[in-house]
């Protein structure tokens, strides 16, 4: 018996550059970090800012503590983020590990606050991070008939 599944898909690796733009056409994405020796995850805001990415958190929130205890670099996060059409398959994903910091400098702390609203809205989601990329992978999944222009329209 033949089965027919529909439109082969087909993987393309993005370059650093092109990941990292398409990360930063989507507001929302994942970070993933340790908390009690255990990988944790949590969805926040993004924005790209002069290369690196920036979240909003709150005071109490476990990732807030460990960047202020790692000096030097930061601490080793991961984040995620993607457009991905749950029907169909495709769309891209990136993911980018890299070194989270807290932001502690008053005027890039409010120049953050101005250009990233925090997600879930709350006010007490006060404190930035910035997250430095080291490693930047990015998958496009696409049907075979797909070309490079696709890139363009799944972000």
């Amino acid at each position: 018996m033949i089965r027919d599944d529909g439109p082969a898909h087909r993987r393309i690796d993005l370059d650093p550059v092109e990941a990292l733009r398409l990360l930063g056409s989507v507001p929302l994405g994942r970070i993933v970090f340790t908390r009690q020796a255990l990988p944790t995850v949590r969805p926040v805001s993004h924005v790209l800012d002069d290369g690196d990415i920036v979240i909003r958190t709150h005071e109490g929130a476990a990732l807030t503590a460990h960047p202020r205890e790692g000096g030097g670099q930061g601490v080793v996060v991961a984040y995620e983020a993607d457009a991905l059409d749950p029907d169909t398959h495709l769309g891209w994903t990136v993911v980018v590990t890299g070194y989270a910091r807290l932001v502690t400098e008053a005027a890039d702390l409010a120049r953050i606050r101005a250009l990233l609203a925090p997600w879930p809205a709350q006010e007490d989601r006060d404190h930035a991070v910035r997250i430095r990329p080291c490693l930047v992978t990015g998958v496009l999944l696409t049907d075979t008939a797909a070309t490079a222009l696709s890139v363009e329209a799944a972000g």
